[in-house]
């Protein structure tokens, strides 16, 4: 990725690039263009010096016919030729050819002009040819010149970007920095470095209110939390413990005793529900700090220890590969919920004598469980959707997991092959 400044400048070196590219050709126009006017003024005062001269002499008609003679043999590139009828208009072209004043055989360029002209009221033909300078070589030595001044144009650039830019936007970058190492659960707003560059005074401004904004809103969500935690928890409590009294009375009718059981374990189902919800809200929040380091491997291991009663309820086939000293940086607590949630969706997923497989790598942590056919995605990671007819969960796991692994900055990901569901987490 790159900078702002350098993109821009990217942009405006191409342009510049192009223009440069596109004035080559415009300079080799203008200034043949121009020599060749030169050219044409400077041939037409020539036939005008040659017709004055010729006439001031005042020579019979005779020793004028041997002195244009004499001047055509001394003049190879011009004649002056006798004529009846006078041009209609003078005549200017371009032509090549040899040189005949040169010593090698290189084929110059001459622009010429034939025009009337008026001797012992005669009138006569003057052709002039008057060499060309080069004008790709003068083309290329000025092309050249502006290369170089090109060339030290975009480098300048270059160098007063890398030092300008390090000044003008540091109050970016500090704005930038602060906001990078901000907590919202630490509520502590941050003081910006004060500028007198309007749109970064008006950033900071914006910055500041939506972080009071944000700081107010989650102090508010925390205190709901909190409160809700302890108000709904007590109750639900006092509920539980009342119905195991209840249920260990020998008074009981039979019937009495099924309709108290099937309210306590509503009651469980309540609780749970609570206490994932606010575990939701909690983690939405970013009320759990994630900067430990935890020994992931200890965690899946302890964890299958702990569900064993589970296999061997369903009779499921267990097989791990964990690789030893396994360390991600995170929250400890959300982990073990995270890894307990998978192993239990698939626990819950798999048919009595099914198997479940556990992989944990560097890189990534899956859990891969026999099944049927594909769960459908859409409704996967949704709070209280159901993949299965089992009632016993809260519908909340798979969303607890997914918002876990957002907090983490992980990758959850849920795929289907060879008749087995496969639950991945890429660290």
């Amino acid at each position: 990725m790159k900078n702002l400044l350098q993109k821009s400048l990217k942009q405006l070196t191409i342009f510049a690039f192009i223009v440069f590219a596109l004035s080559i050709p415009s300079y080799f126009l203008l200034v043949d263009w121009i020599w060749l006017k030169e050219l044409d003024e400077n041939n037409a005062l020539i036939a005008q010096r040659i017709e004055n001269e010729f006439n001031d002499q005042h020579i019979s008609d005779e020793k004028l016919a041997e002195n244009i003679q004499f001047w055509n043999e001394i003049q190879p590139v011009s004649k002056i030729e006798y004529t009846e009828k006078p041009l209609e208009e003078d005549s200017r072209y371009t032509i090549r050819r040899q040189n005949p004043y040169a010593d090698d055989e290189a084929i110059d360029r001459f622009r010429g002009l034939k025009t009337d002209i008026k001797i012992n009221n005669q009138n006569y033909i003057l052709t002039i040819e008057t060499n060309v300078e080069e004008t790709e070589e003068t083309v290329a030595y000025i092309a050249m010149v502006t290369l170089l001044f090109f060339l030290i144009l975009v480098i300048g650039f270059w160098i007063l970007n890398r030092r300008l830019s390090k000044k003008l936007w540091q109050p970016f970058q500090d704005t930038l920095q602060k906001l990078k190492s901000f907590q919202l659960n630490s509520q502590k707003q941050i003081k910006f470095q004060e500028t007198n560059t309007i749109e970064f005074a008006e950033l900071n401004a914006t910055l500041d209110r939506l972080l009071q904004h944000s700081i107010a809103t989650y102090s508010s969500q925390k205190e709901f939390t909190e409160n809700a935690s302890h108000e709904l928890q007590t109750p639900l409590a006092v509920l539980k413990n009342k119905l195991d009294i209840l249920l260990q009375s020998k008074d009981l009718t039979e019937r009495q005793y099924h309709i108290a059981e099937e309210m306590n374990k509503a009651l469980i189902r309540s609780s749970r529900i609570n206490k994932n919800l606010l575990l939701l809200a909690k983690i939405e929040n970013s009320q759990f700090d994630n900067s430990e380091l935890i020994d992931f491997d200890t965690l899946v291991t302890q964890r299958m220890g702990g569900l064993e009663e589970h296999f061997n309820e369903k009779n499921i086939n267990i097989g791990s590969s964990i690789q030893s000293d396994v360390k991600v940086k995170g929250n400890s607590s959300l982990t073990e919920v995270l890894i307990n949630n998978l192993i239990i969706n698939a626990i819950r997923h798999t048919l009595p004598g099914g198997a479940i497989r556990v992989k944990l790598s560097k890189s990534d942590f899956e859990v891969r469980n026999s099944g049927e056919q594909v769960l459908d995605t859409d409704l996967l990671f949704k709070r209280f959707s159901r993949m299965s007819a089992d009632n016993s969960g809260s519908g909340l796991g798979l969303s607890i997991v997914q918002e876990i692994c957002r907090l983490h900055g992980w990758q959850v990901a849920y795929s289907f092959e060879n008749e087995e569901h496969i639950f991945s987490v890429v660290f």
